[in-house]
């Protein structure tokens, strides 16, 4: 699969944009991919899921937003009436998020995605984000979309042990050649 073309028609004119334009060179991203008409890897999660539950979010969007802001202020506009979220409970209290994107159609593959992926600081580094992670990329596989798509990351390594392979690597002023591709 040529994943530069597929990249451009899930974000045409992405190289264009003055916010991508304006990121420092040296700033290298990476786009990583899932094949989900294959079998998904067995991925246990590491660290206390004690009492965390996991789900699609139906609660009230403000709430959420809310806790959005405490990872990062810039991903509220990406939390919008409507969209579909996948999250994580501490019992009522929402500590972790992210986006459940349908990003359409390419040679007839129907592609999905996590993304604004985050976890409030008071519970990060227990396997919380990754597991969440993980049972959002099995929703879409259940919900039939054939690949899952991870956009504009610097966590290649954190996504990878999920099963995600990266693709792609980007700096603003575009797609770089793909030596060291995986690292």
């Amino acid at each position: 699969m040529n994943y530069t073309e597929l990249f451009h028609s899930l974000y045409p004119g992405f190289f264009q944009e003055e916010g991508i334009r304006a990121l420092p060179r040296d700033w290298v991203f990476k786009e990583l991919v899932m094949d989900l008409r294959q079998d998904l890897p067995n991925v246990t999660p590491s660290g206390c899921l004690n009492g965390i539950s996991f789900g699609e979010y139906h609660g009230e969007l403000a709430a959420l937003q809310n806790a959005v802001r405490l990872v990062d202020e810039d991903w509220v506009q990406y939390f919008k009436e409507g969209d579909r979220f996948y999250c994580a409970f501490d019992g009522e209290m929402l500590v972790a998020f992210c986006s459940l994107a349908d990003m359409g159609r390419f040679q007839g593959l129907h592609i999905g995605g996590p993304g604004c992926v985050g976890t409030i600081p008071e519970f990060r580094r227990h396997g919380i984000g990754l597991e969440m992670v993980r049972l959002a990329t099995e929703t879409l596989r259940q919900d039939g979309f054939d690949l899952s798509w991870i956009h504009y990351t610097h966590l290649a390594h954190w996504y990878m042990k999920l099963g995600y392979q990266p693709v792609l690597r980007w700096n603003s002023g575009g797609i770089l050649p793909d030596t060291e591709i995986d690292k």
